[in-house]
């Protein structure tokens, strides 16, 4: 009998309209807005006749030709389970069909958006090792029942217990029967124990001191960058040149303004993506759930975890606030590539029991060693050389206030200074802490066995003062993470180097058991 064949929810056509329709916004616009702004504007198209009506006309069957698109994507989606694999069959004009199995699933994340809460539905991302392009998933159900989506993560863990159920057999045939060990069905059946739930005042510190306004002002600058063709700019020009003549205090109060306003954007922003974020944990995986319009649920298997980072800027250190984050391998687990928040925000006396439960085998608290005397220069000497064209240029041509410029001097030795002072490493038998700032200050925490290369670099003049950098990379995401070590001694350089070498006695006795193996010994 063949497998029984499931759809997604009705609403799935509506979902692949609107996405189709965001994806041309854009040129509706310009199109529109640039009959907008000729002098007849728009009444002059209906003057026309229909040539006048034609790019009407044209967006008319565009958006006609989406909609029965999306019906047919949705109508056309099926998948099943077969074979210890998810069947997916899909395609708008050409069928095609994507079969997963269950075994290289590492996580299924879901989405409940304005369209699914409603509905008791979500969006479900099926994240795999070979997951391709950043931000993309492996499949992407558009809309099923909750249900529907426990049943897939069900029929994934049953298949894996069916393989890990085969391995053992294989290894009772080849090393005969081995000590019994706990069903796996009891663990995986144990709920999910909640472990931290951010509280109102941690979201509000998140959400006002994060670089948010950063984002909302880059991303008006790239809208109007769209549509510099149609902007007049002579006539805005005019106009801000005749608002000026109010004064400096207002045109100050007036980009003071428009400051806060991109503030209170990229607050209310912070607070509805990460309302109510939330960490569970079972024996397997992290989830992370968050979002007030749009809800995510983010699977994190522990054997994926590569290591962690904690990053802190200068204010909320000084308050004793932290930014935690997990660095994973493979798949992409959050949209663009982007690394996966376990803390958003979070007090550190807050932070280390919850650390302690999830990654028992990492040190949180290690004695660093810190970098050498003779190193302070490199933290701030090509900082300034940089600058030096500045200087010059300032000071030739608006002597003699252009000199002020080197006021910055100081400031430069300063931050040099102080990234010199907070740099460092630990080594703490199989774990690698790596201490470095720029403006914030980062720690990374990686095992051994995670590490993929360790590098160490020497310039000329660093060679002169016998430092040298370190390099540690791990697997995260699409692109992978490197902690530095900047221009540490070069004992300790090499003392990382011959840590992550392989041992070199061990390989010595393994080299002599093989060439002369002793009898084994019966008692």
């Amino acid at each position: 009998m063949s497998e029984p064949r499931y759809k997604l929810h009705p609403i799935s056509a509506l979902i692949n309209f609107l996405k189709g329709l965001k994806e041309l916004i854009l040129p509706f616009v310009i199109i529109f807005g640039a009959n907008l702004f000729r002098e007849d504007g728009i009444s002059g198209m209906f003057n026309q006749g229909w040539q006048g009506l034609l790019p009407l006309l044209v967006g008319g069957v565009v958006l006609v030709f989406m909609l029965i698109a999306g019906i047919i994507k949705w109508k056309r989606f099926v998948y099943w389970f077969e074979d210890g694999e998810l069947r997916i069959e899909y395609g708008l004009f050409v069928k095609k069909k994507r079969y997963i199995p269950f075994e290289r699933i590492q996580s299924l994340n879901y989405i409940e958006g304005i369209f699914h809460r409603p509905l008791g539905l979500v969006k479900v991302k099926v994240e795999t090792a070979g997951s391709g392009k950043a931000g993309q998933a492996e499949a992407e159900l558009t809309a099923i029942y909750r249900a529907e989506a426990d049943r897939i993560e069900q029929e994934m863990h049953m298949a894996k217990r069916g393989y890990a159920a085969q391995a053992e057999t294989a290894d009772e045939m080849l090393y005969g029967p081995v000590e019994a060990q706990p069903l796996r069905e009891e663990v995986a059946d144990e709920p999910a124990r909640v472990l931290y739930r951010m509280s109102m005042k941690e979201l509000l510190v998140l959400a006002t001191t994060s670089g948010g306004i950063g984002v909302v002002i880059s991303g008006v600058a790239l809208f109007l960058s769209q549509f510099s063709e149609l902007i007049p700019y002579d006539a805005i020009y005019e106009e801000v040149m005749l608002f000026m003549r109010f004064g400096y205090l207002v045109v100050a109060l007036t980009v003071f303004a428009g400051l806060l306003l991109a503030w209170v954007i990229s607050v209310a922003m912070t607070l509805i993506a990460n309302y109510q974020f939330t960490i569970h944990a079972d024996e397997e995986r992290i989830y992370i759930t968050r979002g007030l319009l749009e809800k995510k649920k983010v699977s994190v298997p522990f054997n994926r975890v590569q290591g962690i980072k904690m990053t802190q800027n200068p204010l909320r250190q000084l308050f004793g606030y932290v930014h935690v984050t997990v660095e994973s391998a493979g798949g992409t687990l959050t949209d663009k590539d982007e690394k996966i928040r376990l803390f958003p925000l979070v007090k550190q006396e807050k932070m280390k029991p919850v650390l302690d439960e999830l990654f028992p085998d990492f040190d949180w608290s290690p004695e660093l060693t810190r970098l050498p005397k003779r190193s302070r220069p490199f933290f701030y000497r090509l900082s300034i050389v940089w600058f030096v064209p500045a200087f010059a240029a300032l000071g030739y041509f608006f002597y003699p206030y252009g000199l002020w410029a080197l006021a910055v001097i100081p400031v430069i030795v300063a931050m040099g200074l102080w990234q010199h002072r907070t740099a460092g490493y630990a080594i703490s038998g199989r774990q690698l802490t790596a201490q470095f700032r720029g403006i914030s200050l980062h720690r990374f925490y990686m095992l051994k066995k995670r590490i993929q290369v360790v590098a160490v670099t020497r310039t000329i003049f660093q060679r002169r003062r016998d430092v040298a950098s370190v390099h540690a990379t791990i697997k995260s995401g699409m692109l992978g993470a490197t902690a530095l070590v900047p221009n540490l001694s070069r004992e300790d350089a090499e003392e990382i180097l011959a840590w992550y070498e392989p041992s070199r006695q061990r390989q010595k006795v393994d080299h002599e058991q093989t060439k002369n193996p002793q009898p084994n010994e019966i008692g």
